[in-house]
């Protein structure tokens, strides 16, 4: 099971978001993320077989997490696989803290070594053809979120979907 940790906006936002997705799309081309698929990552964990899983889930469940406000003022891409995403253009400590919080607790519990480096994102396109920003929309969203969900990648022949497995106490 291909698994990750995750925030997921909530509907007004992800509509938000996905009407930046059209832009972007529109003036850069590529592979557009459909709207229930864009979220933040806090931790991917690649490939987990079903008994690690399970214990995941059990873990996620129980876990409890500060609740938190994270502005999104900016766009940005990873050149190499063709990204282009929006973010905070300042570090976010509270999204900061969290995701080495998960990743401590990850790391005691066998789930390999954290990535280094922690950029907060929201995946908008994949594979574009261009990207040059400039020219898209100012961006002044702000993501009020108080849980994490364990997130299952299913590839299937409709594509790749995520379904939650499990979330947070709130």
């Amino acid at each position: 099971m291909r698994l990750f940790l995750a925030l997921n906006p909530p509907p007004q936002l992800r509509e938000r978001l996905g009407a930046l997705a059209d832009i972007a799309h529109a003036r850069c081309g590529g592979r557009r993320m459909p709207d229930p698929s864009l979220h933040l990552t806090l931790a991917f964990l690649g490939e987990v077989q079903e008994a690690k899983a399970a214990e995941l889930v059990e873990w996620v469940q129980g876990l409890a997490i500060e609740p938190g406000e994270w502005r999104l003022d900016g766009w940005g891409c990873f050149r190499r696989p063709g990204i282009v995403w929006v973010g905070g253009r300042q570090t976010d400590h509270g999204l900061a803290r969290l995701q080495g919080r998960l990743w401590d607790a990850l790391e005691a519990r066998g789930f390999g070594i954290r990535p280094g480096g922690f950029t907060p994102h929201v995946t908008l396109l994949r594979r574009a053809a261009s990207l040059d920003l400039n020219g898209l929309p100012a961006v002044d969203l702000t993501w009020s979120y108080e849980r994490v969900e364990l997130l299952h990648s299913v590839v299937d022949q409709r594509g790749a979907h995520y379904r939650s497995l499990a979330a947070t106490q709130h």
